[in-house]
């Protein structure tokens, strides 16, 4: 399997680097690929390429991002627009934190506890099965939830719940609801929980926020 994988998109070109393999297979991959596509000029349609670059749930370091901009731009035709991740930093998520009024929590909620709050939560605490969290306004977990989650508390439809919600019991938005069944949700990153325009709970993904709640993504500055 190739760890460093172009492909097309309606935007342009998504650059994937396989989470499953080393970075240093990574590498080796990225700049056999970029020396194939240099030998072949007529192999992607535009003459400068502009790349997105996927690194899946892989977080990189400083030095890795590093190594990846100057090795990509010993490529003349190509450049990058940006690198994201499937998963937020515990520096992203205190970053929000600073941007915005969010209330941390990072505590234990057990079977049959039930922890309310008022405003936006960055939880990153653990909630076992039985146990609940809820709030007004939206949830932006990085904990361990096998339990319930409830944002927009009592009515309003407009807030999210934000996180890794894999194992959660129960997601909850005003009083929409829905039962999380093993392997219903498959992406281990960012899921967003979501009220859409018929009243129906639906997800997405992180990078889909802006075209969700563009509100909400101007209000924290685009993550």
């Amino acid at each position: 399997m190739q760890a460093a994988v172009l492909r097309g998109t309606q935007n342009g070109y998504d650059l994937v680097l396989k989470q499953s393999a080393s970075f240093e297979q990574v590498m080796v991959d990225l700049k056999d690929l970029l020396e194939n596509l240099k030998a072949d000029p007529q192999a992607l349609e535009a003459s400068k390429v502009s790349l997105d670059v996927l690194t899946e749930d892989r977080i990189l370091t400083a030095d890795e991002r590093t190594q990846i901009e100057q090795l990509v731009g010993n490529y003349s035709r190509f450049e990058i627009h940006k690198i994201t991740a499937n998963v937020m930093t515990v520096a992203d998520a205190i970053q929000l934190r600073e941007r915005e009024n969010v209330h941390l929590l990072s505590k234990v909620i057990r079977n049959g506890q039930e922890v309310s709050m008022q405003g936006d939560v960055l939880f990153l605490g653990t909630i076992h099965e039985g146990g609940k969290l809820r709030t007004t306004g939206n949830i932006f977990s990085m904990g361990n939830v096998a339990g319930i989650l409830q944002a927009g508390y009592p009515d309003d439809e407009s807030k999210l719940i934000m996180g890794n919600l894999q194992t959660a019991q129960q997601i909850r938005i005003a009083e929409q609801f829905d039962i999380i069944e093993p392997d219903q949700l498959t992406d281990s990153g960012q899921t967003i929980a979501y009220v859409n325009d018929l009243h129906v709970l639906s997800y997405g993904h992180l990078d889909n926020l802006k075209k969700i709640n563009p509100k909400l993504y101007n209000r924290i500055g685009g993550i």
